[in-house]
């Protein structure tokens, strides 16, 4: 059950109403889902949410919209947020996602799971050469972990 009460008509507030528009412009979709229609209970929060959305996940970028949207959905799994993970499973679809890249996705969550799990439970020590390649980037050196470096 939900928090606050959706709107029997939020676009009578034209500041939801801008969002809403931009939202379908933007997504190129007269669908408005549940999340904007109850975020719409307080314009400011709404516009606020948003404008990060559109920002990191409708703005050209160094990933690729696919990539954005399976980020996504593992973040929303980690954080037990199944209206997200659901939501962003269909965008993903939308984006060309295939059942086996999904498949893929779920074994890579369960796996960090796991292992973030063990890695917590031991308290093990970050290896001297994964901050390496971080302070060497801060420095401006661009220096990458050695090839033979081994992933966690």
């Amino acid at each position: 059950m939900s928090t606050v009460a959706k709107a029997a008509n939020p676009e009578a507030d034209p500041r939801v109403k801008a969002v809403f528009d931009d939202i379908r412009a933007t997504r190129q979709t007269d669908f408005i889902n549940n999340m904007w229609q109850y975020l719409a209970f307080d314009a400011d929060l709404l516009e606020q949410t948003w404008a990060e959305v559109k920002a990191v996940m409708a703005s050209p970028s160094a990933l690729d919209p696919l990539t954005k949207e399976l980020i996504y959905i593992a973040v929303s799994i980690s954080n037990s947020c199944n209206y997200c993970a659901h939501s962003h499973a269909a965008a993903a679809r939308a984006k060309g996602m295939s059942s086996a890249q999904y498949a893929d996705l779920l074994r890579i969550v369960g796996l960090a799971a796991k292992t973030n799990h063990l890695a917590t439970a031991l308290q093990v020590p970050v290896d001297a050469a994964f901050d390496a390649a971080f302070d060497a980037e801060r420095q401006g050196q661009g220096q990458q972990l050695p090839s033979n470096t081994p992933t966690p």
